[in-house]
């Protein structure tokens, strides 16, 4: 699939990082930059829409985030479920189909039953994907997925030598949803941050020093455009 020249990949993943460092290079607490993020997901849902990409993963709380001050991972609970209920009727008029990767079960109540009621209004939807990570780590997630598999073994439904990296891939939070082609990482930071450590096998990567706030429609055509220019052979022959 293309689109104004480049090719559209089926999954974008971003760490949307450098919230707090906005907030702080314009003199305001580190939550107004959590605040000032809304704005970019809408533009990068919006364009993702537009050009046909199936799935876009948003890295918004990791398994690490719970140890951030308790008065910020209240306000971003509380952001979640202001973004959810603000949004939701637009989202489902859009036909995007929103969707969690991660320990659910963390999230505090509140926030949880406006994710689950929102995946349950939008869950016909046949649009974009939205797939938010919420206390999601990828070493807890290859955890909880060895785990299965192991009392899988011990009820003796698997022998150990049957173990594939599909079986892997078929324990994974999420296991219909394609490994992302492209991943995004903003504020200039350049390693994964323990985001999707099996799907990122064969993903291509683009950092930019923009933090995410300011992470607009132009930048996300800037990454798909880097990402139409590179040649993907998965280990095959150059040309």
């Amino acid at each position: 699939m293309k689109s104004e020249g480049f090719p559209v990949p089926r999954h974008i993943a971003i760490i949307m990082d450098g919230n707090g460092r906005w907030a702080r290079r314009k003199g305001l607490p580190r939550i107004k930059g959590h605040d000032a993020a809304e704005s970019s997901i809408h533009d990068c849902v919006e364009l993702c829409g537009e050009i046909g990409v199936e799935y876009l993963t948003l890295y918004a709380f990791s398994t690490e985030n719970w140890s951030r001050p308790r008065a910020e991972v209240s306000f971003i609970m509380k952001l979640l479920s202001r973004f959810i209920r603000s949004n939701i009727q637009e989202l489902d008029d859009k036909n995007v189909k929103l969707r969690v990767t991660g320990r659910i079960s963390d999230i505090p109540r509140g926030p949880r039953g406006d994710l689950m009621d929102a995946m349950e209004k939008t869950g016909g939807n046949t649009g974009l994907n939205l797939v938010l990570a919420l206390s999601y780590g990828g070493r807890a997630e290859l955890r909880d997925c060895f785990v299965k598999i192991a009392e899988r073994v011990r009820k003796g439904e698997l022998e150990p030598d049957e173990i594939t990296e599909d079986t892997i891939a078929g324990e994974l939070y999420n296991p219909d949803i394609p490994d992302p082609e492209l991943i995004i990482r903003t504020s200039g930071e350049q390693r994964l941050s323990n985001f999707l450590m099996w799907e990122s096998a064969y993903s291509e990567f683009y950092f930019t020093p923009v933090l995410w706030p300011d992470f607009n429609r132009e930048e996300l055509e800037k990454a798909l455009g880097e990402y139409g220019s590179r040649g993907r052979r998965f280990g095959g022959l150059s040309d």
